[in-house]
């Protein structure tokens, strides 16, 4: 900590990294930051952190097009278990079409580089919808919007700071191995 007890962070950190830690600040989170490898697979980050994989944030952009011309754009936190169930966030939003946001989009909405997007939306055109699933842990875990630094965060203090929609968004992966691509299925 610097003198005057502010967090410091290096030059060139990701302004949505700056903002949680700001944010978490101010609301007194209790969370606990963890330096690893870089690595933005929930699978493998979820080893690193040292945690069951249920309770990694998986974070994903996912488009959703009301009708041909028009486009939400979702930023779905699922348990890192679990797969998004796209067809349900189509009927969340009345949407008759969703996919992946393309990865640049992604990365633009969210502030930060994929793998490493957080479980909040700092941008107003970035809708945020939580899983029910994921909130019956004690404490959350994910990428901290960079690859090399993770955040472990108490659930209550999640909520707090986030207020997120939350709905049943995710179903159970067809194999063990399997987790969502966002850029296969990018809907344009």
């Amino acid at each position: 900590m610097a003198p005057n007890g502010d967090r410091t962070e290096p030059v060139g950190v990701p302004e949505a990294a700056l903002r949680l830690r700001r944010l978490a600040d101010h609301h007194g989170a209790a969370y606990r930051m963890i330096t690893h490898a870089p690595e933005g697979r929930t699978r493998e980050a979820s080893v690193l952190r040292g945690h069951d994989l249920a309770q990694g944030a998986k974070c994903l952009v996912v488009a959703a097009r009301p009708t041909k011309r028009t486009c939400r754009y979702i930023l779905a936190v699922v348990p890192g278990d679990r797969r998004v169930d796209l067809d349900r966030i189509g009927e969340l939003t009345g949407c008759r079409r969703t996919g992946f946001a393309a990865r640049d989009t992604a990365e633009r909405l969210a502030g930060s580089v994929s793998g490493s997007i957080i479980p909040f939306s700092f941008h107003p055109d970035l809708e945020l919808i939580v899983d029910e699933e994921l909130l019956r842990h004690e404490t959350l875990y994910f990428n901290a919007a960079r690859l090399d630094l993770s955040m472990a965060l108490p659930t209550a203090d999640y909520l707090r700071m986030a207020s997120p929609r939350t709905a049943h968004i995710s179903t159970p992966p067809a194999d063990s191995t399997a987790e969502a691509a966002p850029s296969a299925t990018a809907v344009p």
